[in-house]
C-alpha cells in the first residue's frame, strides 16, 4: 500500500496549534504533540473561567458595597432591601463604583434604603408604555373588471384580473363557462388565447 503524505493540509494544521501555542514554556511551544495537549487544556480553561470571572466580579462589588455600608451603619443584605423598597433602580456595579469613588453620594443611597425600610419613600410608579393600535389591513382579493372583460371563447372565458392594492399588476385569467374556477392565469391575452386553442384541438 503506498504512503500518503498530509501535505499542505496536515502542514497547516500543526502551524495553527503553534501559533496558539506561542509563549508556552518549553517544549510545550515548540512540540506538536505537547503543544496540542497544553492548547486543548487552555481553551478548557478560558471557557470555564469566562464563566467563572462574572462570579469574581460580582463578589468583588459586593464585598466593596458591605464595607462602604458598614461605615455607614448598614449591612450589604439591608442596604439592597432598603433601595429595593425605595424604587430604587441600580445595579452592584456601579454601587460599588460609587462607594469607592463618591463616599458622600453612596451616603444618600444609604439614607434612601433607610427611608424604604421605614416606609418614608414611596417607589416611583413605572410608566405605562403607550398602547400600540395595531391596524389590520384586509387584502382584498383580485377584483374582475367589467370594462376589461375580453370576447368569450367556444367553451371558454378569458377576462383581465386587475387587482386593487396593485394597480399595474394585471393578469389574464381562463376558465370553463360552466365553472366558477380560474383554471390558469396568463401575462397576456396572446398566451391565453392560445392556451384555449391548444385545449380545443
Amino acid at each position: 500500500m503506498p504512503r500518503v503524505k498530509g501535505g499542505k493540509i496536515t502542514r497547516q494544521r500543526r502551524r495553527k496549534i503553534l501559533k496558539l501555542a506561542k509563549g508556552y514554556f518549553g517544549s510545550k511551544r515548540t512540540l506538536y504533540k505537547t503543544a496540542n495537549e497544553q492548547v486543548m487544556r487552555s481553551l478548557m480553561y478560558a471557557y470555564r473561567d469566562r464563566k467563572q470571572r462574572k462570579r469574581e466580579f460580582r463578589k468583588l462589588w459586593i464585598s466593596r458595597i458591605n464595607a462602604a455600608a458598614k461605615l455607614n451603619g448598614m449591612k450589604y443584605s439591608t442596604l439592597i432591601h432598603g433601595l429595593s423598597l425605595a424604587g430604587v433602580v441600580v445595579n452592584r456595579k456601579m454601587l460599588a463604583d460609587i462607594a469607592v469613588n463618591e463616599p458622600n453620594d453612596f451616603k444618600e443611597y444609604c439614607l434612601l434604603a433607610q427611608k424604604g425600610i421605614n416606609g418614608d419613600a414611596k417607589p416611583a410608579q413605572p410608566k405605562k408604555a403607550a398602547e400600540k393600535t395595531v391596524v389590520k389591513e384586509e387584502v382584498k382579493a383580485p377584483v374582475e373588471t367589467s370594462a376589461e372583460k375580453a370576447p368569450k371563447e367556444e367553451g371558454y372565458e378569458i377576462y383581465q384580473v386587475a387587482d386593487e392594492s396593485n394597480a399595474h399588476h394585471k393578469e389574464w385569467a381562463v376558465k370553463k363557462n360552466s365553472s366558477t374556477r380560474v383554471s390558469k392565469y396568463f401575462k397576456t391575452k396572446k398566451e391565453a388565447t392560445e392556451y384555449i386553442k391548444g385545449l380545443q384541438k
